[in-house]
This record gives structure tokens, C-alpha cells and sequence, in this order.
């Protein structure tokens, strides 16, 4: 039977046939989908993690106990699960235990486009690498095989283009290889460095030239012999980028199988062409590995560590012909930088804290709220990683202090980021006596990432009921006192603003909770069903107060503000920040 899929459906196929057991994920642009289609195998324990160590941590619990295990995540969620990569790397495995890394060349949802596959190397397990759908079904299957035969963990590394393009797929049967046996067997999973030393040495010693032989006659690795006056090594997407250019005139070394690289099949590649090119994403991780091996190779010399590459900067780089799209539009389309939706619950609370906009710092962080910088909020100062939008407030609330800055720092992360990697930063605040204000915006979802369930929502990723963990309590729970916790509505500018009031004239850690659900959730839309917001243009002044808090539902044209009721998700926000009562709401109810 075949199937259209994307790669990240054909990964999650690839897990249920190669008979996964267990997978966990945080989710995160390009990767999430791979969880969620692999959540509806039933054969197949799956959960949404809190974050990607703690994904990594269940799936090297449920490997070492016997079972085929599989992890998902973004780029930069493998830094949060480095801490037990590098030591799973020396335990090894009882079932297999695949990682999947999904790369973005291009940061199209990202804040950095680090390449993953340096991670290989430095932790010293073993690479996959597929370039299309019906390669990621197959190579999972041949993951978890390398993964018990070498016992170790498989970085699987994808990237955007793989993960999000569509193939026809050759689907198969599901092979159920059960749970294995566990021993115990301190010596290899209990890792104090007595242990550590051995496994150390039995890795280099035993397992990695082990795997460097099979790497240089693995099937995932291949030359396409053709025209030899050009050679070309690569992997990914970038092979069928080459593959587009330049048909079967050159000759190719497809890598498949990426650490440890094939060092024999590279040399016996390279004496079989005239001129030897490597074609690869970000960084010259292949390229360098070659040079070394004292190969003459152009690779980085003319393509860019920065960005995708594509068809065209192929073309560009190695032919010099640069083609311009045969498809042209009439209209130059308006640029459209991303924003908080019409009635997003975040709006209310950016809008009241803009109003001391010279009196305050915000730290944010990684989520729907990080949009709440761009204009005309402008509410952001900082933006890192998960959770620091907690902890680099801690930091800069510290020194504001030193400096004798009159600023008071607050600092803004979401539900799901505040499971994810909140809950420290915030016991950091309060046993370090920060005065700083932390803002919690629960929405009741991941909202940016698609809308992913969390332990906040009462949810599991298979939509059963869950325990929902309570942000209040945990907030009380680690120290704050109750007279500095505001839990608010969102939607009620009232509440905003004496919110923050209350914060700016706090002496010690000072939190607010926003309680609203994501606009977008279906349910929130069917409760709002008919509830709008129009101008009223016989009380307007055109005092453009109501563009300020920034709702692409509101515009001016020709001197009109006008509110465009196919967008109005009828928060009222504007009904309430317009001093004229100049906008009306119609229909519905306001909840």
C-alpha cells in the first residue's frame, strides 16, 4: 500500500512498524507532528514531556527497561537534553532508543539554526540522515536496528524541507519485537565514575569502530556512479536539491548513515572523480572531515553557512547560471510580519504595561507572547530560550540595582513554557530575593507550536482527562506570598492595569497570572459565536488610541478606523481602551 505522507509522518510509520513502544516530545516547529501522528498508533505508549530533557530521560527509561523507544524534538530542544545524551551515549541500550533532531536551516520558527549534526560527534553515537519520506519510514526501522546491534543511541536528524514535504510512501507491517529481557547491571547503567571510565574506553575501543566499519558498508550510504568528471557529496535535502540540478550527468556519494562518516568510501569516491564538491546545510561538518583526510573538496568556499540551500543557489554556485522565476505576480504583496491574532489574551496585558513603557524592562521568552516586542506594544527587551524569560530577568533585575536604574523588570513566559522551564527560574527569583515581576500567560494550550495539550490543560496528547496542574498553587507553593500573586482576566482592562500597578509598587518577587484561553481554540470560538466590535463613526475622534494596542482587526484608511468583523474575535479590549466610547460591541456574549 502506498500513502502520501510528510516526512514526519513517515516518521512516526517508521516507529510503529519498526515496532516503537514508547516515544515522548516536547513540541516544537519542525518536529511536532511526528509525536502527534505517532499518538495515534494505540500500540504505542506517547506522551507529551514537560520538556525535551525530561522526553529524553522517559525514553532512556523505557529503553534500558526492554522497550524500542523513540524522542522528538527541535533543534534547539536538543541543548535542553544534552545533560542525558552524552551519558545515555555511554550507557548504551537494552532496546533500541532513536533521537530525533529536526534541524531549521533558514530559522523560518527559530531562534538560532544551529546544525545538529555536531551533536554526533561530540556525544559520540551513532547518525541517521534521510533525504525524503519514504527514507525516513525506512531509516527509523534501520535506527532502532543499529541502535540495539551497536547498543547505541541513533541521532535521527531531519530538517525543515524533510520534515514538511510531502513523498509517496511504501507502507509496511508492523513488526512487534516486544520488551527485552531486562538484567540488571550496575556496571553499565549506573554511571559514577568507576563505571563511567570503563564504558568510556569500551566505547572508543569497541563500539565506534564498529560502527565506522559498518558505516563504510551500510546501505544507507551509496555512490551513484555516472559522468565522473564531477563529484558530489551530500545528504538531507540537499541531495535531491542536487539531484534537481543536475539529473544523472554527475557522480554521487549519498550519506545516509553521517557519524561516524565512512572514511573508506569517501576516499575510494573522491580517486574516482575530477573535481570533488560537498553540498551540505549550515555548517562543514562533512567538508571538514574530508579536508582532514587530506581530500581536495569546494564546499563552504561557495556555499553559505547561513540559510537553506535550494535548486537555485546550487545552479548559482556551481554552473554560474542564475535563472529568474518564470512565475511573476502584478501586485508587490504587502509585508506582513507576524503578530498577536485579533483577540488574543496576551493583548490586555502588553497594552496596560506599554503605558510605562520608560519605567520598565521585559524580559520575554519563546512562545506567542514574544510577539508582544513588535510594534506598537514594543513590550520586549530580551529574548533567549525557553524559560528565560524568568531567569535573564533575575539577571537583569540585579544589575538594574547595581547601576541604580529606577526600572522595574518583568518577565513574561507562557503555561506551557513555564512547565517546560518556568518553575526553576521562578524558585531562582524567590530564593534570591529578586524584585522583579514574573508574568505567567496561561492560555490553556501550546498554542504557537499548533496547539499541543500540557499538564495545565487536563489533557493528554491522546485527548483523555488528565491531571491539571494548578500554576496558582505551584506559585504559592515555592515561596511567593499571597498579597504579591494577581491572577487576573485578561480581557478586563481594569484588572491589567491594577495589576500592574500593584507589581510596579512591589518590594519583593511579585507574580501575575493571566487566565484566558487562546483565541483560536474552537471551543473559545464557538462560546464567542456572534460577539463583534464596529466603530461607531459618529463618536470617533480619530484619536488612534485603539491601534496602539496592535489587533490586525482594526485599521485606518482614508482618516477611518474601521474594525473588520470577519477578524473581531469580540475581546472588547479596544471597546475598553477607547476614550471616546466610540467602539460598540453587537451579538453574542462577552464570557
Amino acid at each position: 500500500m502506498k500513502k502520501l505522507l510528510t516526512g514526519n509522518e513517515a516518521i512516526a510509520r517508521g516507529a510503529y512498524e519498526a515496532g516503537c513502544l514508547v516515544a515522548a516530545a516536547y513540541p516544537g516547529t519542525p518536529s511536532t507532528e511526528i509525536l502527534e501522528n505517532i499518538s495515534q498508533y494505540e500500540e504505542i505508549y506517547s506522551e507529551w514531556s514537560t520538556n525535551e530533557k525530561v522526553a529524553l530521560e522517559v525514553a532512556a527509561g523505557a529503553s534500558i527497561a526492554g522497550a524500542r523507544a523513540l524522542v522528538s524534538m527541535k533543534h534547539v530542544g536538543l541543548n535542553v537534553a544534552a545533560d542525558p545524551l552524552f551519558t545515555i551515549a555511554y550507557e548504551g541500550v537494552n532496546g533500541g532508543l532513536v533521537i530525533v533532531t529536526a534541524d531549521e536551516p533558514g530559522m523560518h520558527s527559530s531562534q538560532n539554526e544551529q546544525d545538529n549534526r555536531l551533536f554526533a560527534p561530540h556525544a559520540k553515537v551513532a547518525m541517521v540522515e534521510p533525504s525524503d519520506s519514504q527514507e525516513c519510514k525506512d531509516f527509523i526501522k534501520h535506527a532502532f536496528e543499529i541502535s540495539e546491534t551497536y547498543d547505541t543511541p541513533v541521532l535521527f536528524k531531519v530538517t525543515t524541507r524533510v520534515c514538511h514535504s510531502k513523498g509517496v510512501v511504501e507502507l509496511g507491517e508492523r513488526e512487534e519485537v516486544g520488551v527485552k529481557e531486562y538484567v540488571k547491571d550496575p556496571k553499565k547503567y549506573i554511571m559514577v565514575p568507576a563505571n563511567s571510565k570503563v564504558k568510556h574506553v569500551e566505547m572508543e575501543t569497541e563500539r565506534i569502530p564498529r560502527l565506522r566499519e559498518y558505516s563504510n558498508n551500510s546501505p544507507l550510504n551509496r555512490i551513484e556512479w555516472n559522468d565522473r568528471k564531477i563529484g558530489i557529496i551530500t545528504s538531507g535535502a540537499s541531495y535531491l536539491h542536487a539531484k534537481e540540478v543536475f539529473g544523472d550527468t554527475v557522480s554521487y556519494l549519498k550519506i545516509g548513515f553521517s557519524w561516524p562518516l565512512p572514511d573508506k568510501l569517501i576516499r575510494e569516491f573522491a580517486q574516482g572523480v575530477d573535481k570533488l564538491y560537498v553540498i551540505e546545510e549550515n555548517e562543514p561538518y562533512m567538508e571538514q572531515f574530508i579536508k582532514a583526510m587530506g581530500i581536495e573538496c569546494i564546499g563552504k568556499e561557495i556555499f553559505s553557512v547561513c540559510g537553506e540551500i535550494n535548486p537555485q543557489i546550487i545552479r548559482e554556485k556551481i554552473l554560474g547560471e542564475k535563472i529568474e522565476s518564470p512565475y511573476k505576480l502584478d501586485i508587490q504583496t504587502a509585508s506582513r510580519p507576524p503578530a498577536l491574532c485579533a483577540g488574543c489574551p496576551h493583548r490586555g496585558i502588553f497594552y496596560a504595561l506599554s503605558r510605562y513603557k520608560n519605567k520598565v524592562v521585559v524580559t520575554s521568552d519563546i512562545g506567542c507572547y514574544t510577539l508582544g516586542a513588535m510594534p506598537p506594544l514594543g513590550m520586549g527587551d530580551t529574548v533567549i530560550c525557553m524559560g528565560a524569560g524568568i531567569t535573564a530577568g533575575i539577571g537583569f533585575d540585579k544589575v538594574n540595582k547595581m547601576a541604580d536604574r529606577n526600572k522595574k523588570v518583568f518577565g513574561f513566559v507562557g503555561d506551557s513554557t513555564f512547565f517546560h522551564s518556568g518553575m526553576t527560574g521562578l524558585v531562582n527569583a524567590v530564593y534570591n530575593q529578586s524584585n522583579m515581576v514574573i508574568v505567567i500567560l496561561d492560555n490553556r494550550i501550546t498554542a504557537m507550536t499548533g496547539h499541543q495539550e500540557n499538564p495545565g490543560t487536563g489533557k493528554s496528547i491522546k485527548g483523555m482527562e488528565a491531571p491539571e496542574i494548578d500554576i496558582e498553587a505551584i506559585v504559592k507553593a515555592v515561596g511567593v506570598k499571597e498579597e504579591n500573586i494577581r491572577v487576573i482576566d485578561p480581557y478586563i482592562m481594569e484588572e491589567n492595569t491594577k495589576a500592574v500597578k500593584d507589581a510596579l509598587e512591589a518590594t519583593e518577587p511579585f507574580v501575575i497570572i493571566t487566565k484566558q484561553p487562546c483565541a483560536l481554540i474552537k471551543e473559545v470560538q464557538r462560546r464567542r459565536e456572534g460577539l463583534y466590535c464596529q466603530v461607531n463613526q459618529d463618536k470617533c475622534k480619530k484619536c488612534k488610541i485603539c491601534l496602539r494596542i496592535g489587533c490586525p482587526a482594526i485599521s485606518m484608511k482614508d482618516n477611518v478606523v474601521s474594525i473588520d468583523t470577519s477578524q473581531c474575535n469580540g475581546c472588547t479590549v479596544c471597546l475598553q481602551v477607547c476614550p471616546f466610547d466610540a467602539i460598540e460591541s453587537f451579538g453574542g456574549e462577552v464570557m
